[in-house]
């Protein structure tokens, strides 16, 4: 009985190398099957005046036409300039935070308060005359951030939530309110208790350069949140 010579190490036998060559072609072919699909899916155009469907030439390309493919370049190009002009006003900020003062920073936390605390109070009337400014009134420019214990003679309430309230500028400004009116118009919004406390509250409040940046930061947060929620 003949017997067949070993075959050699590394070697597959015939069979074997002809199944991994056909395997080899059918995964081509599912490969190109899978290609050209995809090539004539349809898709929309990028442009949200457009969205047209369309077949695409290039897997890159977005847009069904060549004007819509200016609009596209334009967009991109404008978004590019936004984000430098973006990374140059933080390089800005920054280089100037170096030169603030303390009384820069205590400005910037004022300026965030009072910007939360006219949007937390915007469906509320004025504080101190229970009105609304007129239907003519710029957005945003008809009222101020009143104190009712004001800043000059309590400085450490500056930043005091119970303290400050929507107002109309007019209302605000020397002669345009009472002490008795204003004082109403708290205890009518944060009861009797809460003001009897806020009027014996003195203790001091000395705030570093640190923590008026971190201040700033949480009003900004906060009013970005309402915003948001609105």
């Amino acid at each position: 009985m003949m017997r067949r010579s070993p075959m050699k190490p590394g070697t597959a036998p015939m069979k074997r190398q002809a199944f991994a060559r056909g395997e080899r072609i059918e995964a081509r072919e599912l490969t190109k099957t899978i290609t050209k699909t995809a090539r004539e899916k349809k898709h929309k155009c990028a442009v949200r005046t457009c969205r047209a469907e369309f077949v695409r030439p290039q897997p890159f390309v977005t847009w069904c036409s060549p004007d819509c493919g200016t609009v596209v370049a334009l967009a991109k190009v404008a978004k590019q300039k936004a984000a430098t002009a973006k990374a140059e006003r933080k390089d800005r900020q920054e280089k100037l935070a170096k030169f603030k003062r303390k009384a820069d920073h205590v400005a910037d936390c004022q300026k965030a308060f009072n910007a939360w605390v006219r949007f937390r109070d915007r469906f509320e009337p004025c504080i101190d005359c229970g009105k609304h400014a007129s239907d003519d009134a710029l957005t945003g420019g008809a009222y101020d951030a009143g104190h009712y214990l004001s800043r000059g003679s309590h400085p450490h309430l500056r930043f005091d939530e119970r303290n400050v309230f929507k107002q109309l500028k007019g209302c605000n400004r020397p002669g345009g309110t009472t002490a008795a009116s204003f004082r109403a118009g708290v205890v009518a919004r944060i009861g009797l208790a809460a003001v009897e406390a806020l009027e014996a509250d003195n203790e001091p409040r000395h705030y570093t350069v640190d923590e008026l940046i971190a201040l700033t930061a949480h009003y900004r947060k906060l009013l970005k949140e309402l915003k948001a929620a609105a």
